[in-house]
């Protein structure tokens, strides 16, 4: 068995500024001097198809890594430091499986399919106010959309949304191991948790309910009956927010940016809902933004290698379907073609994404009215990335189209 600090490894240097833009070529390098991890500046890099699903099912020899990253952040006793590190990725054992069968029924694809018209009627309300203008910026233009959906299934007022906004775009950037970033991080968190105690205290003041009638009420309910306490509800409502905005946002920019030298897909997606969903997921598999963290809690050994205990591994599930060895055509945009693997996008393991339901109805229902009503879009100026760590993504996509009469 070999140790993980005698293998000659590659290096990935996800830190700079521009490494999201060619990613793939960078992953594509390193795969060829090591089939399935890399040294990064935080630790290791889990690049593999075939690795992340094995390792990341390996939950008892697991544990989540927001230590790591709060002392990074220099966030130790601060307000963004202990929300991260008691959000609901962090947690394990008996308090996460307590939260996540408290919150499982309220994500199931029956409750986000009941959602659908409402993410319709959402859609449909941006694009009435935003397609009178030809152009903009796409990706301000959808960040209205997740945060727009999130206020109506909380019961949140619309007035909220600027400020809400402004703090969860500070807080996607979270996680992109950036110091200097800390005490906007702090201001956000402090707008969020006023925006929640006040949304929970309005409800709580309004004549009660026999039955919940949204999400809010079925977390006020969960905390009527001892299972959540007033805390617990306030950094649910945070984790929903931060946790639905930023992905989806970005999952709907890259995908308009592909699409967009795509023209014959995006035509089929204003006139098939379910060809809609497809390129969804295609969409999904070829530059998600996700990466997802963890810390080895005990020393694992994996083909031939030992992982010891206290390794930072990121698994790179936003690159991780360009990998040949599980995909045929692994770069190629085709949502047509039947995959022989799933993406791991969401995750795998106990801490799998628990609002990939939501997200996808969410994504599938706003592309498709965006395909019938936005026509011919086309770039008008450069776009650059967002930083590779944490949640990436494009800083701006300039377009300009033709709107349906």
């Amino acid at each position: 068995m070999q140790a993980l600090n005698d293998l000659d490894l590659p290096y990935l240097a996800m830190e700079q500024e521009g490494f999201a833009a060619d990613a793939c070529s960078a992953f594509a390098a390193a795969r060829v001097q090591q089939p399935w991890i890399a040294r990064c500046a935080f630790g290791y890099v889990v690049h593999e198809h075939g690795a992340i699903e094995d390792l990341l099912r390996m939950d008892e020899h697991m544990c989540p890594s927001f230590d790591n990253i709060i002392e990074t952040m220099g966030a130790e006793d601060t307000p963004w430091g202990r929300f991260t590190s008691i959000q609901l990725l962090a947690h394990t054992g008996e308090s996460h499986k307590r939260m996540r069968d408290i919150l499982a029924p309220m994500f199931t694809p029956a409750a986000a399919n009941r959602n659908r018209p409402l993410m319709r009627a959402t859609m449909q309300e941006l694009l009435d106010e935003w397609l009178p203008r030809g152009e903009f910026d796409f990706e301000e233009f959808i960040s209205y959309f997740p945060i727009s959906v999130l206020c109506a299934m909380v019961g949140a007022p619309r007035g909220e949304i600027p400020r809400l906004r402004k703090s969860l775009e500070t807080m996607g950037l979270g996680f992109a191991m950036d110091p200097t970033l800390l005490p906007q991080l702090q201001e956000a968190i402090g707008v969020l948790d006023e925006f929640v105690q006040n949304l929970v205290a309005n409800r709580r003041a309004e004549e009660p309910h026999a039955e919940p009638q949204d999400l809010l009420d079925d977390l006020l309910f969960a905390g009527t009956a001892g299972k959540l306490s007033d805390r617990e509800i306030y950094d649910l409502l945070i984790f929903m927010f931060v946790a639905g905005y930023d992905t989806s946002k970005n999952v709907m920019t890259l995908t308009m940016h592909m699409l967009l030298d795509k023209p014959e897909c995006y035509a089929r997606c204003a006139e098939d809902v379910n060809y809609c969903a497809r390129v969804v997921e295609e969409a999904i598999r070829l530059r998600n933004p996700s990466m997802i963290f963890r810390k080895v809690a005990k020393d694992i050994e994996y083909r031939g290698v030992l992982l010891p205990a206290g390794t930072m591994l990121f698994f790179a599930v936003n690159i991780s379907g360009h990998d040949p060895r599980y995909f045929d055509d692994a770069d190629e945009f085709a949502p047509e073609q039947q995959r022989k693997a799933r993406h791991a996008a969401f995750g795998r393991g106990m801490h799998i994404c628990l609002g990939q339901f939501i997200a996808r109805a969410q994504i599938t229902e706003g592309l498709h009215l965006i395909a019938q009503q936005l026509h011919n879009p086309r770039r008008t100026g450069e776009v650059h990335y967002r930083p590779f760590y944490g949640v990436s993504g494009l800083k701006g996509l300039p377009i300009a189209f033709d709107a349906a009469a």
